[in-house]
């Protein structure tokens, strides 16, 4: 056992759904950096992570799309999977909690706890829907948050002010399913007592002064507000059985089976290594450090639920050291929101640019202590002027020059005093660098790192070598070899920060294996003279924000939310067309024309939920003005049919995933008919072959329309 033993764990993702750049930033980036910089300080690191598969996020994605469950997880496990790979996060495992590994290893940790009596039975009262006529699960319950006064807070979770609740908390809780109250019954169910670790957790705690402030302050005041035993068994079907005689029909909780991942993680790589006990070098070693990466919702589980879990199983195993949480990143100034469409979707960003330079912005932006922002205006100058205008034209320029005029590294003569400053600053800028890494500060880290590459940029431009090289070849030798200096020591400083463009640059300095086997004493060591230069290319692409903007999806601009009609009339100038009064929640309510009369009757209209596009521009239609228009489909035949956005609430967004809703003012109806949505076999509403969806799920027709049938 030794001190260089580095456990770094990462927030499991939930698989039923795409990542977005608030999952990276958040979390996965500042792991992937810190686990690399690791590395090269000669760290024996293991980073593990996986996709969270069990809980009733993964059922209601599954039950709206009708497949089963295990078709979601797999389909996004592989994307998870093959998305981490290609952004170069540089896990040890990424696994899943569905393995037969995960499941012996939580139904172990279960029962070992439950003998020693900090797991019991209880009756309790739980939610169960008449109109269902099922127990409710937490996150099929939504209502009013009690602490913000978030209409939408679930009942496990605000994820608004972060608090955890119970459902019962909630103000008005409603059945996710169909939107009615639930009623409280008795049922048996087994908690966890976490009120036995309260002492525990404080003294653990008690020298935690290098914790994040907001991490710390967030965890001492759980704790002194008193830790409520929770319930860890669900009713639902989904998820690792219960191993406790008498509740075998019920799951473990998917917040204590996840969190336990790290450690099922673990045994399972040193299994697949052939080495069954390699895991204990980190979990069974006092010397070894535990560093955990999430975004702040998820602090409570892993600085209260995860260490009294290991605790109560197992005192011997390591406890966290760290747990470096960010804040959110938010987008165009709007919380990440899979939901209300507000993201910008891992899968589409990695095809439009490169993969290093969104890892720059998102680092050099990187929501450590504060919330940060994601605008497209801002990424492109960080791209333009600090990413290819500082350091990736520096490195060009110098490359290229001694390219042509060397060919290798030239032989370093008598160095000046401008040569021996920014070799000094070289040093000096290491050690900043890596005492900030040491203590996950990666944004002030990779801004010395720029510092440098400025000062760089000065020195080259005072140094002039495309002059000196026609009147003293030496001394322009001399200047470029320090330059080559610089250029190694950026490369390997900026080795986390951008694993592929890294690697290029060493390439280019004329090195064939991989920069990432390299350690940090090297940033300040000398270049080899003599060493053949690369031909090198253009590290980055410059960006325009207009071409940006032209490629953004115009589905992006529509404002479609549910409304609820409210009062049908017959419009006074038309024989065809209805007024209608709609309630579209926080936009209030407003009147609409539509032409609907000849399909429904006013009675068949009223008190129903449609889809609305909320920023058509205003009309006046046979003297009456609207202000939106409603959405119908209508077939080759001439049926026509309102779309159906199920039990949602008045005012919810109806988005598609992998769009970013980012609505115009207003828009035009000859720009709106260019957006084509159809109905599909499956009678959803689609556009691009991606359903529409609200928060309930996904909005339908009924039978009176064809699939292929137009929607206007």
């Amino acid at each position: 056992m030794n001190k260089n033993k580095i456990f770094i764990g990462v927030a499991w993702p939930y698989a039923n759904g795409s990542l977005h750049l608030g999952h990276l930033a958040g979390c996965y980036l500042p792991a992937d950096i810190f686990a690399r910089y690791s590395r090269m300080t000669g760290k024996d690191v293991l980073m593990v992570s996986g996709s969270d598969e069990h809980g009733t996020p993964i059922t209601i994605t599954a039950s709206n799309e009708g497949v089963t469950p295990q078709e979601i997880v797999d389909r996004y496990y592989r994307e998870h999977a093959e998305n981490m790979k290609t952004l170069g996060i540089s896990f040890d495992l990424f696994t899943r909690t569905t393995t037969e590994n995960h499941k012996k290893v939580v139904q172990d940790i279960f029962k070992t706890l439950y003998d020693k009596g900090y797991i019991y039975a209880k009756e309790d009262e739980a939610f169960y829907c008449e109109h269902c006529r099922r127990f409710l699960p937490d996150r099929y319950i939504e209502g009013t948050c009690p602490y913000c006064g978030n209409k939408n807070a679930r009942g496990d979770q605000c994820d608004e002010c972060g608090k955890l609740l119970d459902p019962k908390d909630l103000v008005e809780p409603r059945c996710k399913l169909c939107g009615n109250p639930p009623a409280l019954r008795k049922t048996k169910h087994l908690f966890f007592a976490l009120s036995k670790f309260e002492n525990k957790l404080l003294k653990w705690m008690s020298d935690k002064n290098h914790w994040r402030p907001n991490v710390k302050k967030f965890t001492e005041n759980w704790i002194k507000n008193g830790l409520r035993d929770r319930a860890i068994t669900r009713d639902i079907d989904w998820g690792i059985p219960v191993p406790v005689e008498g509740f075998e029909d019920k799951r473990i909780y998917v917040w204590f089976d996840a969190v336990i991942g790290y450690l099922s993680a673990s045994i399972q790589w040193a299994k697949e290594r052939n080495e069954p006990d390699k895991w204990q070098d980190w979990w069974k070693n006092k010397e070894a450090k535990h560093y955990y990466f999430l975004a702040k919702d998820n602090i409570p589980f892993h600085t209260i639920i995860w260490p009294s879990i290991l605790m109560g199983y197992d005192e011997n195993l390591m406890l966290p050291y760290d747990i470096p949480a960010n804040e959110y990143l938010r987008l165009e100034g709007e919380q990440f929101s899979k939901s209300r469409g507000l993201a910008i979707w891992i899968p589409d960003i990695m095809k439009r640019f490169d993969v290093d330079a969104i890892r720059y912005y998102l680092s050099i932006n990187m929501p450590e202590h504060r919330d940060s922002n994601w605008t497209w205006e801002d990424f492109v100058s960080k791209n333009n002027d600090e990413l290819l205008g500082v350091y990736g034209n520096l490195v060009h320029r110098i490359l290229t020059f001694t390219w042509k005029n060397f060919g290798e590294t030239p032989e370093q003569g008598e160095l000046d005093e401008e040569d021996k400053k920014l070799l000094e600053e070289i040093e000096k800028t290491s050690e900043e660098v890596h005492s900030n890494l040491q203590i996950c500060s990666f944004k002030k880290a990779l801004k010395n790192i720029m510092s440098l590459a400025q000062k760089g940029n000065v020195y080259f431009a005072q140094k002039k070598p495309w002059e000196t090289i026609k009147k003293d070849r030496e001394k322009c030798g001399t200047t470029l070899h320090v330059c080559l200096r610089l250029v190694k020591a950026l490369s390997l400083m900026l080795a986390p920060y951008l694993p592929f463009s890294s690697q290029k640059v060493w390439r280019y300095l004329g090195y064939n294996d991989s920069i990432h086997k390299h350690t940090w004493s090297e940033i300040t060591q000398d270049v080899e003279t003599g060493k053949k230069i690369e031909k090198p290319e253009h590290l980055f692409k410059k960006l325009s924000l207009e071409d940006i903007m032209e490629e953004k999806d115009p589905f992006t601009l529509l404002d479609l939310k549910v409304a609820k009609v409210v009062d049908v009339k017959d419009h006074p100038n038309a024989d065809k067309l209805y007024m209608l009064q709609i309630d579209v929640g926080e936009l209030g309510k407003r009147v609409i024309v539509a032409g609907m009369k000849p399909y429904y009757s006013k009675e068949e209209i009223k008190g129903r939920n449609i889809v609305v596009v909320c920023n058509l521009k205003p009309a006046r239609i046979r003297g009456v003005e609207s202000k939106g228009m409603l959405l119908a489909a209508e077939d080759s035949k001439g049926n026509v049919t309102l779309l159906n956005p199920g039990d949602s609430i008045a005012g919810e967004d109806v988005v598609v995933e992998g769009i970013t809703k980012n609505p115009a003012q207003t828009i035009d109806f000859e720009d709106f008919k260019e957006i084509k949505m159809v109905v599909d076999e499956k009678r959803r509403v689609v556009y691009s072959g991606k359903p529409l969806k609200t928060k309930q799920g996904e909005v339908t027709v009924d039978e009176k329309v064809e699939p292929g049938a137009k929607v206007l």
